[in-house]
């Protein structure tokens, strides 16, 4: 059975203050350096219009670029805003760790958890934590920087080779104590959580938003940083770019012609409040936002996705509905609002200075949402707005002033993060009890009413709202139909696709589920978004292309090499490097694949960079530079699984079958609860016709990630190729009981009735097959 390659997502960076965890599922960072990982049969860890989409400042014409000035020279002509910036969180991301920015207690206290200890002492001017290091020997590191001010504090620590690493014990601002950011688990040297190991290095996780003007500067050779910003936190130029044009513009040396006080002509390099909204909500989602960075020249005024891949509403990350459950923050919330739609931005309900909200309680949603005129933006569409008296109990219908009365409690619900960080779900969505009933989502009415079931709340809704309330169609049906695969799952992605109505956020999220449900209507639906005005509808309709032959691939990927979002062309790129090119197109395909390659050195300090480089020196027929970049992944992280993987079935395909193994089993022996290396290494053994030892390997994998039918489909397979076809049977039916639409299941299930005779079971499984691949040719 051959197996899709894996192409590894970096985790998203700069996502501080919080301790740094392997991603979930999210999407992928230009087939290279996403959000996460997942499993296929081998394994899948964790992308002619303008240049200047409508309502973006155009960057600069200058030959150079601007620099960054000292931010005193901004404070003294913007007095009122530098004052409004001093204390804020973006003022106080990071600081120097000194007797005014240090909150926790440094007296020679010591916190143990889970039988580690912490020993926080101060010396003078010095802090330092005793904590065991990277070789598990207990030692005490200097805190070079605080990490975050509110509602919890983390240090930063220095290792060799110019490394800050996050210390996972930080200090709980409000109840005045020590806390663990893990605090139900055992974490040794050797896990991926421990402060020392990549994922706590701010470097690469949280260096650019906490920072400004911040620059990795890693050196592969060395394995070294020398890292650098204009500051140590979040100032002025993090959001308006650098100021030395401007500051030109202020003192009069501006080039005649340019007295406009528009924001660009004023020589800043966006205008944070132009009409277009879309603007300043990508400057903020460069850190607001769970994506990936994969450009290290960040230009303020260019697309997001340009330098930086948001993630779509994948699962592990939103509940299907679109709620939050990972750490997403703010941005892919948004964009699924109806505020978003309507023209809402961030400094619309934040002062973007002090970063506190613009009013407290009701009184900030009742600007906007009352009886009376909207006070607002004339930019913002508020022609559908209801005038309603919503600050009451009829609407709200709880006691004026209580906690159920407050509009964020139904709106916006809460989640708590680094055990004790509440934040906010910024969907603004109106309760949906009823889709927890059906989809087994959470709903704001019982997180407050917790002691009743979610029957409870849509009753309770439907009598206050009408009945219809529980029949308004919602995005997130479609979304668990795809990820449960349902019978009806393309169906019903294929309309939410369509449907220009919906978020465009759940519409690229539904395209990348359609790629499970080939035929004519998905590769009609993929080409119609190949041209869609947002790049992510783009990039996940390129992401749908993979599985057509590559002459096909090429005719409908290679307009998008030209794209003008790079993280578009350098998904184009990827997708038709095994691809034909003719001349007309070769060197739009060999500068973006410049790009893409520039993509994954960017990452050069994380494995995921060296693997997508693997699978694209695969792609080129390029074995050696492969294997070598998948060494390079293990080198770097030797708990790292996609590259074992990769890297075996690379050898595999060379005809050592037995080196695949080995490699393995190496990877098992540093990672041996991983299913994705149990079911590689379960394949290699069957294609070595070792069949018993192959089939413990795929009952480890199947029983290991049960979310995963491909794992039960391949172990039932092999159950019954031994001859044990009852046990194949069982294994098959289970997991079609959890994937009822998987069509791998039902033609197994089918044959398999087909051969024992069974008229009535195997009927019953091709009607379902029919009936799910109504639309697909073969």
């Amino acid at each position: 059975m051959a197996r899709k390659r894996a192409r590894a997502p970096a985790p998203s960076a700069a996502e501080a203050p919080k301790p740094i965890r392997p991603r979930k599922r999210g999407r992928i960072l230009l087939s290279a350096i996403g959000l996460s990982l997942a499993v296929v049969t081998g394994v899948w860890w964790w992308m002619q219009h303008t240049r200047n989409a409508a309502g973006y400042s155009a960057p600069s014409q200058h030959t150079t670029a601007a620099a960054f000035v000292d931010e005193g020279t901004c404070a003294s002509c913007h007095a009122a805003e530098h004052k409004a910036w001093i204390g804020s969180h973006h003022d106080r991301a990071m600081d120097v760790a000194s007797a005014s920015t240090v909150l926790g207690d440094f007296s020679g206290i010591d916190f143990v958890s889970r039988g580690t200890r912490s020993h926080f002492l101060q010396r003078d001017a010095a802090y330092s934590i005793g904590a065991p290091g990277p070789d598990g020997k207990v030692a005490a590191f200097q805190v070079k920087f605080t990490f975050g001010v509110d509602p919890l504090q983390q240090y930063l620590l220095e290792l060799p080779g110019g490394r800050l690493q996050a210390y996972t014990v930080a200090w709980d601002v409000k109840r005045e104590r020590w806390f663990d950011l893990y605090p139900n688990q055992r974490i040794g040297v050797h896990n991926e959580l421990h402060w020392t190991r990549p994922s706590q290095n701010w470097n690469y996780m949280c260096a650019e938003c906490h920072s400004t003007d911040l620059h990795k500067n890693y050196d592969p050779a060395s394995a070294t940083y020398r890292t650098s910003y204009a500051r140590v936190d979040v100032g002025c130029q993090a959001c308006h770019g650098p100021g030395e044009r401007h500051v030109e513009w202020a003192q009069g040396k501006a080039p005649s012609g340019t007295k406009t006080r528009a924001p660009t002509q004023m020589g800043l390099a966006v205008d944070l409040a132009a009409r277009d909204a879309n603007s300043q909500i990508e400057t903020c989602a460069r850190c607001h936002s769970r994506r990936a960075v994969f450009w290290g020249e960040y230009e303020h005024g260019r697309r997001l996705m340009d330098t930086h891949l948001p993630a779509l509403l994948d699962e592990g990350l939103y509940h299907a509905d679109g709620q939050i459950q990972g750490e997403v923050y703010e941005y892919g919330s948004f964009l699924q609002s109806r505020m978003y739609a309507k023209g809402v931005r961030c400094s619309d309900c934040h002062e973007p200075h002090t970063a506190k909200v613009r009013a407290q309680g009701n009184a900030l949603c009742v600007t906007c949402h009352n009886a009376a005129a909207p006070q607002t933006r004339e930019t913002i569409d508020v022609s559908t707005l209801k005038h309603r008296d919503y600050d009451s109990p009829a609407h709200h219908f709880h006691k004026p002033g209580s906690a159920g009365a407050q509009c964020v409690s139904c709106h916006m619900a809460e989640r708590t993060y680094m055990v004790i960080d509440p934040r906010r779900d910024h969907s603004l969505r109106i309760p949906r009890p009823d889709l927890s009933v059906k989809l087994g989502t959470p709903n704001a009415c019982n997180l407050c009413h917790s002691d009743k079931p979610a029957q409870w709340a849509s009753e309770a809704v439907a009598r206050w709202y009408g009945p219809s309330r529980r029949h308004e169609p919602h995005f997130g049906e479609a979304l668990w139909a795809g990820r449960t695969r349902q019978i009806d799952a393309s169906s019903r992605l294929a309309a939410l696709a369509r449907d220009n109505s919906q978020p465009d956020v759940a519409r690229a999220t539904a395209l990348e589920l359609l790629r499970r449900y080939p035929g004519s209507t998905t590769n009609e639906i993929i080409r119609d978004a190949l041209a869609h005005s947002d790049p992510m509808m783009r990039r996940a309709a390129l992401e749908g292309l993979d599985a057509l032959a590559p002459a096909q691939r090429a005719a409908l990927a290679t307009p998008l090499l030209s794209d003008p979002v790079r993280a578009v062309r350098i998904e184009a790129a990827r997708l038709l490097a095994s691809s034909p090119h003719d001349e007309a197109s070769r060197s739009a395909f060999e500068a973006a694949l410049a790009e893409y390659i520039a993509a994954q050195r960017e990452n050069a300090d994380r494995p995921e960079g060296h693997l997508n480089l693997g699978g694209l020196y695969i792609d080129l027929h390029r074995s050696e530079q492969a294997q070598a970049e998948l060494n390079k992944a293990i080198e770097l992280d030797p708990a790292f699984v996609p590259a074992y993987v990769n890297l075996a079935d690379l050898q595999r395909v060379s005809g050592t079958e037995r080196e695949a193994e080995e490699t393995l089993r190496r990877g098992l022996r540093v990672a041996p609860g991983s299913a994705p290396l149990h079911h590689a290494l379960g394949l290699s053994l069957v294609r070595q016709r070792r069949a018993k030892e192959a089939l413990a390997a795929l009952a480890i994998a199947a029983k290991m990630a049960p979310e995963d039918p491909r794992y039960a489909y391949v172990y039932g397979v092999a159950l019954h190729d031994l001859g044990d076809v009852r046990a194949s049977v069982t294994v098959l039916a289970a997991a079609l009981a959890r994937y009822p639409g998987d069509r791998d299941l039902l033609g197994a299930l089918a044959s398999y009735a087909n051969e024992r005779g069974d008229a009535q079971a195997a009927a019953r499984y091709q009607a379902r097959l029919r009936q799910l691949e109504a639309d697909n040719p073969r």
